[in-house]
């Protein structure tokens, strides 16, 4: 009920399950704890309205193939030579291992965990933002990792959050981390938000990404009957946001929304160096009336990820006509 409806009251819940609101109030409290719902006066809703930050260890444990599907995806964007940022997350952590395999590659990151993953990569260069330790997330955040970013400029940044939706964007539950994304999202061409459907519709306290500077969204497909979740990718797409469904072996058919091909791999022009990864501003994409790019090749289209069992799909979602 709380999932369908996003919130609902003790007495709803004492009357669907036919038994007193002492227990009910005593069952939310337990679920509570274990972080699977927020309580309200009179209620309950689900974790992500205004909520607590869980620690990386909870994280590292939800959502693990769709955030497999969503890296494998999102690393199709990255081509040899670029400067990208990645930012601290789950998800980024997985994109991260991906983008070792791309040469000539340099990566500025706030997060261990992704530069971690990037450590034993032959010819990617890893720079770290300064700052302070945060243990939660095992990310750097504080004056010294903003002040570090002053002056930076790469092609494009990957970040993830606690919640994304069409009217504040990406959020996130700590005030640390958010003036850091912020940061990082000042010193790229454009920003990708990497999210897997249970963030979709979550609002957290600290916004890090508006809605109109996102460029595009790599998730999953949404189960079935997740009515939030593609209210919210619909009211995504409408604000003018690329939208990339990778799919998973566990991922719902297709259920209306056009299905394009994947591109081929784009080749990278030949730099002298490594710099901003060749981005130039008149470059970006956005969804046109048939759903696909409106306009040239450059950096909105994908490239296939690496085979798996199942390939990702792409669909790109278009705004309404109105």
């Amino acid at each position: 009920m709380v999932r369908a409806n996003g919130a609902v009251s003790l007495r709803e819940l004492a009357r669907v399950v036919q038994t007193s609101e002492v227990t009910v109030r005593r069952d939310v409290r337990a679920l509570e704890a274990e972080g699977l719902l927020d309580r309200r006066h009179g209620g309950a809703v689900l974790p992500g309205g205004f909520t607590r930050e869980s620690g990386f260890p909870q994280k590292s444990h939800l959502a693990t193939a769709e955030k497999t599907a969503i890296a494998d995806l999102a690393a199709g964007l990255v081509s040899e030579g670029e400067a990208v940022v990645v930012g601290a997350g789950t998800t980024t952590q997985e994109l991260a291992r991906r983008l070792a395999r791309v040469p000539g590659l340099t990566v500025v990151t706030n997060s261990l965990l992704v530069a971690q993953a990037l450590a034993h990569a032959n010819r990617v260069e890893v720079v770290m933002t300064g700052g302070t330790l945060r243990g939660s997330n095992y990310a750097l955040v504080g004056s010294g990792a903003e002040q570090s970013l002053q002056g930076l400029r790469v092609s494009r940044a990957f970040l993830s959050g606690s919640g994304l939706t069409a009217e504040r964007g990406l959020s996130t539950s700590n005030m640390l981390s958010a003036s850091v994304d912020r940061a990082l999202v000042q010193a790229a061409g454009e920003v990708v938000v990497l999210a897997d459907h249970t963030k979709l519709g979550a609002d957290t306290m600290f916004q890090t990404v508006p809605t109109d500077v996102i460029t595009r969204l790599v998730t999953d497909e949404p189960p079935p009957h997740d009515d939030r979740a593609e209210t919210e990718l619909q009211a995504l797409a409408d604000r003018g946001v690329q939208v990339a469904v990778a799919g998973t072996p566990s991922a719902a058919p297709e259920r209306g929304r056009p299905e394009v091909p994947m591109p081929t791999p784009r080749r990278a022009a030949p730099q002298g160096g490594t710099h901003s990864g060749g981005h130039h501003p008149g470059n970006h994409t956005h969804p046109g009336p048939s759903g696909g790019p409106a306009g040239g090749a450059a950096p909105g289209h994908l490239r296939s990820a690496p085979a798996a069992a199942v390939p990702p799909r792409v669909a790109d979602l278009a705004p309404r006509r109105r």
